[in-house]
């Protein structure tokens, strides 16, 4: 079993939460360290750009998952295509508890073309087109 922190469409009420059907919900958590997130992209899709220690701290949703469920999330989010990352951080509950360690996905600043936003804190923006509503795909 891993954490993984959802921070854009994974989150509860996005395009790709049910991709998490089946993880246990753990709460609302924010970044220990700043991030850039972002809405970037053809797709609109938020980026939390791997650049620790800029940026704003970010908030989003801490779920229990298992590694089939992580293969199948690695997938979605395109991990082993460049630019494409599953990183390490730190996230804190707003509720109570001491820090704990979670994995994120993350993009490369490259990829990050066109770009549809400032930094964000929390992604709440609905413009996403997620991949079976994209034309030619």
């Amino acid at each position: 079993m891993v954490k993984l922190f959802a921070i854009g469409t994974l989150k509860r009420s996005f395009a790709l939460n049910g991709a998490l059907e089946g993880g246990r919900y753990l709460g609302r958590y924010r970044s220990v360290q700043p991030f850039p997130l972002l809405i970037a992209g053809p797709w609109y899709a938020p980026m939390l750009l791997n650049q620790p220690g800029h940026g704003r701290h970010i908030f989003g949703e801490l779920y229990q998952i298992d590694d089939a469920m992580l293969a199948h999330i690695d997938q979605l989010e395109s991990i082993g295509k460049p630019g494409n990352l599953r990183i390490n951080t730190r996230v804190a509950s707003l509720a109570v508890g001491a820090p704990c360690a979670a994995l994120a996905y993350a993009k490369s600043p490259e990829l990050a073309t066109p770009v549809h936003s400032g930094y964000l804190d929390d992604y709440q923006d609905r413009r996403f087109i997620p991949p079976w509503r994209r034309c030619g795909r």
